[in-house]
């Protein structure tokens, strides 16, 4: 079986790597009681080979491995790429590049949004993947015979989409558009985890700046202690008290203990009294500097039917170029053109988006242009006078 649990014979295998044009990726973790994924396995396939390696393996030195993912000349192919891309950027301090999405790129070929592997595997591969050993617990061993052709089908069934999504990109001259989204998934900032812009992802009904200046701290504090004891976040506490204590910001112990879902066993020991500092750090900062509200801009009235129409043009676009919706843009950004026109901060009005989407848009909305129907078919049509 071509399990790899040693370092000999992961340097061997990576050595044979090394001139290849391209590799596929993939990954096996567990997040369920950690706030890091916990790396159990990585799948690796070339034309000519294919391995899993154990990164559970006493001793293993997952080096060889990373010196690929950095090798500027080898295109390195994932499905969904972004969690596999954090759990390296976590390991190996930089990010593997260059990269493939198969997951973005089905979707600029008309696979529809979000598009699952098992599912651009049966289409393009026409293969099946046995789905039994999905839910796996992939840090125990040993490891079945079944549970590694299910790691491994992972990167040797993509070897094959991969090409077939490749040419199909490049016979519509869509390989730019794909190159826009991969530059997304390789920079930095995507993974970084900022604790002081974790607040940000927070639900809340914000009122007052005060209000975030006080949830940014505690959320940080959340996030630094979840780091530092490598647990989930709600292991800590729960967004809803995080919510709650920037609203009633409490002052002392006692008060702290009343929070719903907190308790006095919290509030009296040592983390209350963090939490409570991180309160008052809330409360001490300089009103120009706490984070503004980010509310959404009021719509002029009757703005919806020129929405809906917008949408109906998606669909068409959509229809015709054999893209999926998800990837072009968002009902709220549609609302945003539709009212705002040229002057909305959409991805839809940049890059290829614009090209296939976002000038049109714009022309509907200018009146320059409407909906039309020629036969049975709904057609971009020009007006003419008024």
């Amino acid at each position: 079986m071509p399990l790899i649990s040693d370092n000999t014979a992961l340097q061997a295998f990576c050595e044979r790597l090394k001139g290849v044009d391209y590799v596929t990726v993939d990954t096996e973790f567990l997040r369920e009681t950690t706030y890091w994924p916990q790396l159990c396995l990585v799948q690796v396939a070339s034309d000519d080979d294919a391995a899993v390696i154990d990164a559970l393996a006493p001793g293993i030195d997952l080096q060889p491995v990373f010196d690929i993912l950095a090798d500027p000349d080898i295109l390195k192919v994932f499905h969904a790429a972004r969690q596999d891309m954090e759990i390296f950027y976590h390991m190996m301090g930089s990010l593997p590049a260059p990269i493939f999405d198969s997951q973005i790129a089905a979707m600029v070929c008309g696979f529809g949004d979000s598009v699952g592997y098992e599912q651009l595997v049966a289409k393009l591969v026409k293969a099946q993947v046995d789905k039994s050993s999905r839910f796996t617990d992939w840090s125990l061993r040993p490891l079945s015979d079944k549970q590694i052709n299910y790691a491994l089908s992972d990167v040797t069934h993509l070897r094959v989409a991969y090409k077939k999504l490749a040419k199909k990109l490049a016979e519509n001259e869509r390989t730019s558009w794909t190159n826009q989204e991969m530059e997304i998934l390789t920079r930095t900032e995507t993974y970084d985890g900022n604790p002081d812009n974790a607040f940000r992802r927070i639900k809340s009904r914000a009122k007052t700046t005060r209000f975030l200046a006080i949830l940014r701290e505690v959320t940080a504090w959340r996030e630094r202690e979840a780091q530092r004891r490598d647990v989930p976040r709600n292991r800590v506490l729960r967004d809803e008290a995080l919510v709650e204590i920037a609203h009633h910001t409490p002052s002392n112990k006692a008060e702290l203990g009343r929070t719903r879902g907190l308790g006095a066993k919290f509030a009296d020991g040592r983390f209350g009294q963090e939490v409570l500092d991180a309160v008052a750090r809330g409360k001490a900062v300089p009103d120009a500097e706490c984070p503004e509200l980010r509310e959404k801009p009021e719509m002029p009235r009757g703005i919806g039917p020129i929405t809906d129409m917008l949408k109906v043009l998606l669909k068409l676009k959509c229809d015709s170029f054999d893209v999926a919706a998800k990837l072009v843009t968002s009902s709220a950004d549609i609302e945003l053109i539709a009212a705002f026109g040229d002057d909305a901060d959409v991805a839809a009005l940049v890059g290829w988006r614009r090209e296939m989407f976002g000038e049109d848009a714009l022309k509907i909305r200018s009146g320059e242009f409407g909906l039309a129907v020629r036969g049975n078919k709904l057609v971009l049509a020009e007006l003419k006078g008024e």
